[in-house]
């Protein structure tokens, strides 16, 4: 494993330009195997998890160029209906292949994914939403799903919005016979993306953007040509860097759209940005301090299913709000491992009270210095990194190909708006 050497204390300024989302690449490689046709996908980002799915592909008789963050990918015959438990362990949405090959095949066995260790990750709405569109599943090993007929649309109800359920059954349902309603499904950008792609193959997906899908299904369908969105959690990891460093920053390749609550986040923590078509400008010299709650109580920022705050921008707002002035209580209600990661920001000399699995309080300005501590998953690895810059003195984070999940290209990246930051 990879280690980075972080010497914290370098101004921060300059331009970053963010790659694709990778939370709607991961599904749509998967998406690919519901066509024989080829499917171009661009601005895909070149990071290890994209890479662990096209493994996947290739293992199911895909055949694929990547260059140049372009995608084309095609899968004229499938040669398993099984993913291997080694290529199922290395990351979460190895799932997301169970649909499209029940829907082409009828038939999938998956092994338990891996992914972040962040607390209990449920498959519950998966099972639920193939099993009501007619898919019969054991249990034992692996995971085996079947339906020889094909799947039938109908009403469905998820438990929670989540994301990769609501992919799922989209998958399974945009060629299944008759209609599917899907209610509390998630909404987040990447979800529509996925629907926007299996449309433009041929699928019939409305209510995109909303939490309630209507899905028509089709007989086939057929190969397309999409680009994917900017990622909203490096743009955000990034402007949380810029925050914690007093840096200026220009952020290119957004949508305003997907940070209107992000914004509003750094708002209550002193901090101001301009949201511009296609680009975010952070301006330099800010200060943070914690806006109190109405009556001087100290304020909760909460993440929640989408449009609130994204329960992965939470560790590096976290590092972010040990500069600013005040106090404040971050409460992560969806993952209950997550908040740990604020005991090495505790060694860095943070002034943070964990109160529970859910729950830490953050006072500050404090002021960090460097350590070595080790990347326990994507986001707070990259939070380490961000404590780092702002620390005094060196850091060295163990376990960096970790970081590397999800962020491409980071050194580089950070480098190039002054960080002193290099592989060990």
């Amino acid at each position: 494993m990879k280690s980075l050497r972080v010497v914290g204390g370098n101004p921060i300024s300059g331009s970053v330009h963010i790659g694709g989302n990778k939370n709607a690449a991961l599904p749509m490689i998967a998406a690919t195997l519901l066509t024989g046709e080829q499917v171009v996908l661009h601005n895909v980002p070149d990071i290890l998890d994209v890479r662990t799915m096209l493994d996947i592909a290739a293992e199911l008789g895909a055949e694929f160029s990547f260059e140049n963050h372009t995608l084309r990918i095609k899968t004229p015959d499938v040669a398993t209906t099984t993913v291997s438990s080694e290529l199922c362990s290395r990351n979460r949405t190895s799932i997301l292949f169970a649909a499209p090959l029940v829907a082409r095949c009828g038939r999938a066995e998956m092994y338990p994914p891996g992914g972040d260790v962040i607390g209990r990750r449920r498959l519950d709405g998966h099972f639920y939403g193939l099993g009501k569109l007619g898919a019969a599943m054991t249990c034992e090993a692996s995971y085996i799903f079947s339906a020889p007929h094909g799947l039938i649309g109908r009403e469905l109800f998820l438990d929670e919005a989540s994301v990769t359920a609501t992919e799922q059954v989209l998958m399974a349902a945009v060629t299944a016979k008759g209609r599917t309603t899907l209610y509390n499904a998630a909404c987040e950008p990447h979800v529509g993306d996925l629907a926007k792609l299996l449309n433009d193959m041929g699928g019939r997906i409305s209510g995109i953007g909303s939490n309630t899908l209507e899905i028509d299904g089709v007989e086939t369908l057929h190969g397309a040509e999409f680009e994917i969105s900017g990622d909203y959690i490096e743009a955000g990891s990034f402007l949380a860097l810029a925050a914690a460093t007093g840096g200026e920053l220009i952020v290119s390749g957004t949508t305003p759209r997907h940070y209107w609550m992000l914004r509003r986040v750094f708002e209550r923590m002193g901090f101001a940005m301009e949201l511009h078509a296609s680009h975010i400008y952070f301006p330099g010299g800010q200060h943070g301090r914690i806006e109190c709650d109405f009556g001087g109580h100290i304020p909760k920022i909460a993440d929640g299913t989408w449009p609130q705050y994204p329960s992965d921008m939470m560790s590096c707002t976290i590092v972010a709000a040990t500069q600013c002035e005040g106090s404040v209580m971050f409460f992560e209600k969806m993952f209950e491992s997550r908040i740990y990661f604020a005991d090495r920001l505790i060694s860095m000399g943070a002034n943070a009270i964990v109160c529970d699995p859910h729950r830490v309080v953050i006072t500050g300005p404090a002021k960090l210095h460097g350590v070595t501590m080790s990347s326990p998953d994507i986001r707070a690895g990259m939070a380490m990194v961000i404590a780092a810059l702002c620390a005094k003195g060196e850091s060295v984070i163990n376990s960096a190909d970790v970081i590397y999940r999800g962020y491409e290209n980071l050194t580089e990246k950070l480098t190039a708006i002054g960080a002193d930051i290099c592989e060990c």
